[in-house]
């Protein structure tokens, strides 16, 4: 496989996320980087269209190693590697966030395409939201992920917003009863079971009492 084909690259990503990855676009302008991202995030969008999702994960994930050395919030602990950047002007932190969400929400609906592990497609969404808490894409797919991770509590929680801004989705109504109806099979399975701690408690007085009354009985015969 090509570097492009390689659908986890994020050993790389952390590799070169450091004071090294820095130095080697310190040199470039913000604006520069900016557009490289963007367009690595373009060729992914058009690999995904072409459901060639290897390829567009790729894309994706070197946009964001780019937009790494403009993060401010990722950049902080390595300060003083290399030159430091002028801070971002708003326009250009709004640019910097807007295709970190596209990118990260691309990867989470790659990787359910990919039948990846719902732990990634959750750590994904996850960091969407962190920006962007009402974001649809990332709620849903984060509703999906924690369902199948078995959380059918947390799954109702984010598929309960989607409904809410998208009530005559299907998919969203289709996850939202499978998490319902499990969290009702949970409920049953809890209530039988305390039902039976009740009865055995009950029946085991009942014993107890039996044992009382015919200690009683013998010590007045003796």
């Amino acid at each position: 496989l090509s570097p492009d084909d390689n659908p986890d690259v994020e050993g790389a990503v952390a590799a070169e996320a450091g004071p090294a990855g820095h130095s080697e676009t310190s040199a470039k302008p913000v604006s520069v980087l900016l557009e490289e991202a963007i367009q690595f995030k373009t060729k992914g969008n058009a690999f995904y269209k072409q459901k060639n999702i290897r390829s567009a994960i790729g894309h994706y994930h070197r946009a964001l190693l780019v937009l790494r050395g403009l993060d401010s919030t990722v950049m902080a602990p390595v300060k003083g590697f290399g030159p430091e950047k002028p801070p971002l002007s708003l326009e250009q932190e709004a640019l910097l966030r807007n295709t970190q969400v596209d990118c990260y929400n691309n990867l989470a609906g790659g990787c359910i395409f990919e039948k990846v592990d719902s732990t990634r497609v959750l750590e994904y969404s996850l960091r969407v939201l962190q920006w962007q808490p009402g974001n649809v894409k990332a709620l849903y797919r984060a509703g999906v992920a924690t369902l199948e991770m078995g959380d059918a509590q947390t799954a109702k929680q984010y598929l309960t917003q989607v409904c809410k801004e998208q009530p005559n989705d299907a998919n969203v109504r289709k996850h939202l009863q499978r998490a319902e109806e499990k969290l009702n099979r949970e409920l049953q399975k809890e209530r039988a079971m305390y039902q039976g701690m009740f009865s055995s408690s009950s029946k085991d007085g009942t014993a107890e009492r039996d044992l009382s009354v015919g200690l009683d009985q013998e010590q007045q015969v003796t």
